[in-house]
């Protein structure tokens, strides 16, 4: 029987909901869904969660957040979200319980746990994108998260848009026609006036879709070399994205790279990002 000293908690921190957990792995992680509201009501009631789910016997919490942050204060700085620009977002819930609070994305974590529990085990190159509300991404490169200055931002690339082809100006506030601003779940309901889940399978939407996530990843693909792509999120709901974006990968590489890596959906599910806090908390 694994000991309270040995357990960990971890938080998934995103724009409409924090999922916590405490555990030591995906066998005996128990989870619960905070809605986002307020910084103060938000972190409050995650810290009653683990405190309460822990017997307040937690060796450590990892943070997985929305961003950007700053990895080396544990904050969240410029995010759209007013009422957590400049948040200490590790600070607060290291003081509150009393342990240490190791924080990164939410990407980066994500990628941290297909890397120790999921699709990215045994390999020291691997590529997690999530595709939804934004679009982020994380790496491991050497068998390392990707690091540098600050964190990579992957959903604000800057991709080529045919304003012939696709007049839609973009939605991200900060750039307009990035990555994100292009492909984003939001993106994809500004273009076309409806969600992407009420959209047939077969809808001219998608192609787009798959044309624009296959520029970005072929950017990846060329910088990194990942021997993995995992993309999640929502709108990867749609299974028939997978083969029309590495249809367009190929077709954007021109058999300039040969050896192109797997692209597929995520081992973990929607428990990547949560494991990878976990994953974080062990590394504290």
């Amino acid at each position: 029987m694994i000991s309270a000293a040995q357990l960990f908690g971890a938080i998934e921190a995103g724009g409409t909901k924090f999922v916590c957990g405490v555990g030591t792995g995906p066998h005996d992680l128990g989870t619960a869904r905070i809605p986002t509201t307020s910084p103060d009501e938000t972190v409050a009631a995650a810290i009653e969660w683990l405190r309460e789910h822990s017997g307040g016997g937690l060796s450590g919490v990892g943070i997985g957040s929305f961003g950007p942050v700053d990895l080396r204060r544990g904050w969240i700085t410029s995010t759209p979200k007013a009422a957590w620009r400049d948040y200490d977002l590790a600070g607060t819930v290291s003081r509150a319980l009393g342990i240490p609070v190791s924080l990164d994305t939410d990407v980066n974590a994500a990628v941290l746990g297909e890397a120790r529990w999921g699709a990215g085990r045994d390999l020291a190159n691997c590529l997690y994108l999530t595709i939804g509300t934004g679009i982020g991404g994380g790496a491991i490169a050497g068998g390392v998260i990707v690091h540098g200055l600050t964190h990579p931002e992957m959903g604000h690339i800057r991709i080529p848009h045919d304003r012939g082809a696709d007049p839609f100006e973009g939605c991200c506030p900060y750039h307009g026609d990035c990555l994100e601003g292009l492909a984003s779940g939001p993106a994809i309901r500004g273009r076309w006036g409806m969600p992407g889940e009420a959209l047939p399978p077969d809808h001219p939407a998608w192609a787009l879709e798959a044309r624009y996530l296959a520029l970005g990843i072929a950017n990846f693909i060329c910088m990194l070399s990942p021997e993995k792509v995992l993309i999640g999120g929502g709108v990867m709901r749609q299974q028939q994205l997978f083969g029309m974006i590495r249809a367009e990968v190929e077709r954007i590489l021109a058999g300039y790279v040969r050896r192109l890596p797997r692209m597929e959906p995520p081992a973990l599910g929607e428990l990547s990002g949560v494991l990878g806090a976990l994953a974080l908390a062990e590394r504290t």
